[in-house]
Formats: structure tokens, sequence, C-alpha cells
């Protein structure tokens, strides 16, 4: 258990965020395709959620496909009030298409083209962490991570992190630039990648659990997990989160949503203390 916990992080060692941040796939349209059906709505989710104190959102070239990142330029990064009160994520190697299933590309020119063309719907020079979605069965690994160096040598990118690595791919890739952050599925019914996440915390980079709150399926822990819900008057959603802020203070859960009411109990769940039984419960 974490003593102590830091309710902060600071990415790439220099730039400091709120541990909760925000996952923004889900403003887009029904599939993550297109619009959503309420832009409004999803421009007032992002503005209340900076409004709320978060200051990291996580988005990806390939949701809408554009669409989020579009939708993050109108409601945050062109409005004075809110561009320099967040840290913009977002991804890139992985295709998605209305016909099509997620497919990875890694290659060198693909990926050059994806960050240029993120620049340009986020509407800025830099991108604050740009990170590699998926390794590309067709592409070496090194390779893809040589051409985010070289894009990051060239002031396109401040921050680079990996996605969906192992701690072998996790070793190559520090091999050849500084990794800021990893993101690998993780909560608290899987944690299958407990050994990624244990070496971010042996070089200190972030780790960004995405499917924090496993779509509601929590399994063998639904019963321990809702126990301790009751305990603290609080959904079973908001344990899920307090408990992977707790195990680890390098953990940046993402919880992504398109309602307001939503947002403000994942919130919330960053004030709830877990007592030493009931991390322990959670973690057997």
């Amino acid at each position: 258990m974490v003593e102590n916990r830091s309710d902060t992080f600071d990415i790439g060692g220099e730039d400091t965020v709120h541990r909760l941040g925000y996952g923004a796939m889900r403003i887009t349209g029904e599939g993550i395709i297109g619009d959503p059906e309420n832009v409004g709505n999803a421009h007032n989710v992002l503005r209340t959620a900076v409004d709320l104190g978060v200051d990291f959102i996580d988005t990806a070239d390939s949701y809408g496909p554009g669409t989020s990142e579009r939708l993050i330029r109108e409601a945050l990064l062109s409005d004075p009030e809110y561009r320099d009160r967040v840290l913009i994520a977002t991804k890139g190697g992985l295709l998605r298409q209305p016909t099509t299933e997620w497919l990875p590309r890694g290659d060198p020119e693909y990926l050059r083209n994806a960050l240029l063309c993120s620049l340009d719907r986020l509407g800025v020079e830099q991108i604050d962490l740009y990170q590699y979605h998926r390794p590309d069965p067709d592409t070496p690994f090194v390779d893809s991570i040589n051409t985010l160096a070289e894009l990051q040598d060239d002031g396109y990118i401040k921050h680079v992190g990996v996605s969906n690595v192992t701690v072998e791919q996790l070793d190559q890739a520090r091999e050849i630039v500084d990794v800021a952050t990893v993101q690998n599925e993780y909560n608290v019914v899987n944690r299958s990648d407990e050994d990624v996440l244990q070496a971010c915390e042996n070089y200190d980079i972030g780790f960004i659990p995405w499917y924090p709150l496993a779509a509601g399926d929590l399994g063998e822990k639904a019963d321990v997990i809702e126990s301790v819900a009751a305990e603290h008057e609080a959904s079973r959603y908001q344990i899920a989160l307090a408990w992977l802020l707790e195990h680890s203070d390098v953990t940046l859960p993402i919880p992504g949503t398109s309602s307001l009411e939503h947002l403000e109990a994942n919130v919330a769940a960053s004030a709830i203390d877990l007592t030493d039984d009931q991390y322990g419960r959670l973690a057997e």
C-alpha cells in the first residue's frame, strides 16, 4: 500500500499533473466513429473536467478518427481560459475506419503523417505527450520508436510515451528515447501487466491504466468492491478508481465518459482514502 499518497505526478520529470485524468475516447459518436449526437455536450464535458481540477486529458488520432482531437481543440485549446490549464496526450499508430477493426500501423512514414495531422487537429505546434498506440507486427518496434525520437528532436513532441507494451519492449524504447509514460490495460480485476507497472515504478515512468473500470465487469472482485463501496457510501466504480490511485504513485487513471454526472463522480473518487484493511481486501 502507498503511504502518504501523492495526488500529482511529474510527467517526464517536469510537467506536474493531477493523477486522475480524463480519457476522451467516449466524446465521439457511436462506435467511436464521427461526431457525437450533441457536440455542445462534448465541449461542456471537456471544460467541466478542467473546471473540476482535471489537467491531464488523453486522446488518440483514431478516436473518431480525428474527432476527439478536434473537439479538444474547439473546447479547450482554442480558448485562452483553458488552453494553459491542461496537458494533452494523444496517440498515433492505430488506424480506425468505419468498416474495419483497429489496425496497428507503425511504419515511419505513417507515424510522421499521423503526428502532423494531430498537430493540425489540435491546433498546436508541439504535442505535450505523444504515445505510440500499439506495436505493429509488420514494423520493427525500434523503427517506430526511432521515428518518434526523431520527431521529438525536431520539436514536434515534448514527451514520448508507449502503449500496450511488454517490459522487454519498454526497455527497448528506453534505449532510444526518454519514455515518459506507458499506457497498458490494467484495473483492480485485470493485473496481468503488473510487471510493466513495477518497471514504471523503478524508472519513475507514469503508468496510464486504460480500461480502468473494466467496463463494470468486476468478476470475482465484485463482492468485495461492493462491500468497500458501501463502507464509503460510494459507487463500485469510484472504489475501482480509488484503488488504482492507492496502488501506486505512478498510476494515472483516465476514466472516460460523455456524461457530466459520471464525470463528477469519477473526479470525486480521487478524494476517497482506503483504509489498510480495505486496500488489502481489494488487493487479494
